[in-house]
């Protein structure tokens, strides 16, 4: 991520894993585990299907599974590295899986809430197998200084993919999925 604030890395987790993620995910999903996303935070967050249409259950480390335990323990790994790296001062991680329903979308957003300071860095694994193109559901990531007026990327949510950039630096955008979407969507932090 030196220099340029963002990084993609195909392969990041083993496809077992990858699968075994997947298969909570879904299992949870398919038990009614997950709540519809908003916007927002605190007394200010409110469903806004004109923004976002995903669906949600939050990892909690104390209830996690062995296998949701194994990727919490690659991340702090990861985010180990980045301190000695860039002396980020990252001191946790929060994160959720996310579902995408066919046709759901979350519009160009940033991912530090205004008047935060909390937020550094976003960290996003993917759990789609057999992802081809055309099935939507790609990250659009704007990488310029321009914002949404300059250069991008579109990163396609491959099983095992994964995606981290500076939280408050990089407009990003799910574009419409024509089939459901799978991923692990969080957030390396700094103490409040």
């Amino acid at each position: 991520m030196a220099g340029v604030g963002w990084a993609v890395m195909p392969m990041s987790i083993s496809h077992e894993e990858g699968l075994h993620l997947k298969s909570e995910c879904s299992a949870s999903y398919a038990d009614g585990a997950f709540r519809r996303a908003g916007v927002g935070r605190g007394d200010s967050l409110q469903v806004r299907e004109d923004i976002r249409r995903d669906e949600v259950m939050w990892i909690e480390p104390g209830e996690a599974s062995a296998h949701q335990t194994l990727f919490l323990a690659s991340l702090e790994i990861l985010r180990l590295a980045l301190n000695e790296r860039f002396f980020l001062g990252l001191f946790n991680y929060e994160g959720h899986f996310a579902i995408y329903p066919q046709g759901a979308f979350y519009k160009a957003h940033l991912d530090r809430h205004a008047g935060t300071q909390d937020r550094i860095i976003t960290v996003i694994l993917y759990l789609n197998e057999g992802w081809q193109t055309g099935d939507g559901g790609e990250l659009k990531i704007w990488t310029s200084a321009d914002g949404r007026d300059g250069c991008y990327e579109i990163i396609e949510p491959r099983m095992g993919t994964m995606v981290c950039f500076m939280a408050e630096d990089f407009w990003h955008e799910v574009l419409p999925a024509t089939k459901q979407r799978a991923s692990i969507t969080g957030w390396f932090r700094q103490r409040p």
